[in-house]
């Protein structure tokens, strides 16, 4: 048995080094930049270099990428004959919004993601005839193609609305410059005011309705409705009915013309009847293709790498023992196949502590894989097409924590998609359609 292993293990390692020497010669990158840009250490990938480890798939599939890139953009295709409405992706991440829309016929025609680790992700797992533009602040917003959907994921920045009341006293105007300037939403502002997009979609924490005691949520509400004209709607919404994972978030979609949209019609199931653990958990009983190097084995059993050391499980029983006594509600979450997890932050990789998976008897629980994070953020279903993870797990756990649950997007997509088709986008709004550029300066 042992004598037909070593006979079978260098043969594998030389067609996977030999691969990925040949794809990363070809795509003109080195192994330290390689090492930069996927967020992996540089002694692991001179390890796959050197053939002492097998490289990662994900690592492949992104040289390819890389390499197909380098080649030259793919020659667009009509838009007749890739989807009924087109939409640009602001603060992508890693393509959560546009897995919800292009099912229901969206072709995504302008990219924006500043993390340069996300933007891998999201060119490994998606289509572009585009790049994938950096800090959206730097981007002119003519450079910005006409769309008829707007997605961001923004990310809440405290608003500052100081002096508002002193110039409503004074009788002097003011707008979602004064108001949001030097925050990402202002800069979404400006792009629908300047675009005038059919419809957009904005997501983000559900403290955003709260925060500064709801006048920050204020100002965005009346930035979108009073200063920008649109008919504006907006839910929190729980991913635990779609997936395993208690995730609350607020979505808010606005329209430029009046419809019957309603998210009193969003079709979600009862939460207490959602999906449990198990869904999405490494099976470990050999009915699951092995996944280099999340799990190993004949059986698929997960790595142990992801087991927590001892000295981290001690240390986290001791910290929930000790607010425990004070009287707090901090500590870890340790669950089965039979639960709901809590929710995903983009800090697990530090400890993992807020999902912690029971093992067996006597030893210690482990964090999920980033494959099990992606199945939990509903980037994979069963029987789906498998996602692409082409950095690090430190990369991975951090982008699939900020991304938002794909099955959510997907529902609130099919309540928009009848609103979405009616006319194209147009290259330029009609001057009686715009917001006056007082407005946004």
């Amino acid at each position: 048995m042992n004598a037909k292993v070593t006979q079978i293990v260098p043969e594998v390692f030389v067609r996977s080094v030999s691969e990925f020497s040949r794809l990363r010669t070809s795509a003109g990158i080195s192994i330290d930049d390689f090492a930069d840009a996927a967020g992996f250490s540089r002694s692991t990938v001179y390890r796959w270099e050197r053939g002492i480890t097998p490289p990662r798939r994900a690592a492949l599939r992104m040289l390819d990428d890389m390499l197909r890139r380098s080649r030259g953009p793919a020659v667009p295709v009509a838009a007749e004959e890739t989807g009924s409405f087109t939409f640009i992706d602001l603060f992508a991440g890693i393509g959560g919004l546009r897995r919800g829309f292009e099912p229901f016929g969206g072709r995504c025609v302008f990219t924006s993601e500043w993390d340069k680790h996300s933007q891998l992700t999201y060119r490994a797992n998606n289509e572009c005839d585009h790049e994938v533009a950096g800090d959206i602040t730097k981007v002119p917003l003519a450079d910005i193609p006409a769309h008829d959907v707007l997605l961001a994921g923004f990310p809440c920045q405290p608003f500052s609305i100081a002096g508002v009341s002193k110039k409503n006293a004074l009788n002097r105007p003011h707008g979602f410059l004064d108001e949001t300037q030097g925050t990402l939403f202002f800069n979404v502002a400006q792009i629908i005011a300047h675009h005038r997009p059919k419809a957009f979609l904005l997501e983000n924490v559900r403290n955003l309705l709260s925060h500064d005691k709801g006048r920050t949520f204020e100002v965005i509400r009346r930035t979108l409705v009073d200063e920008l004209g649109y008919q504006v709607h907006w839910k929190v919404i729980n991913a635990k009915s779609l997936v395993p994972q208690h995730r609350e978030r607020i979505f808010i979609v606005g329209f430029r013309e009046p419809n019957a949209f309603s998210f009193a019609d969003l079709k979600i199931p009862d939460s207490q009847a959602g999906p449990k653990l198990g869904t999405i958990l490494h099976p470990e009983d050999g009915t699951e293709e092995i996944d280099p190097p999340f799990t190993r084995g004949n059986i698929g059993s997960v790595s142990e790498k992801y087991t927590l050391t001892d000295k981290l499980w001690a240390y986290l029983q001791g910290y929930a023992d000790k607010h425990k006594a004070a009287g707090n509600g901090f500590g870890f979450g340790l669950v089965g196949p039979e639960d709901t997890s809590r929710t995903l932050s983009a800090r697990y990789y530090k400890d993992g502590s807020e999902i912690l998976v029971r093992q067996a008897e006597g030893k210690n629980p482990r964090r999920l894989t980033p494959r099990e994070c992606a199945r939990l953020m509903g980037f994979e279903e069963p029987g789906g097409k498998e996602f692409i993870i082409p950095v690090s797990d430190t990369q991975a756990y951090r982008q699939f924590g900020n991304a938002v649950v794909v099955p959510v997007v997907k529902a609130v997509a099919s309540l928009m998609a009848p609103y979405l088709s009616a006319e194209p986008a147009k290259d330029e709004a009609e001057e009686n359609d715009r917001v006056p550029e007082a407005a946004f300066g």
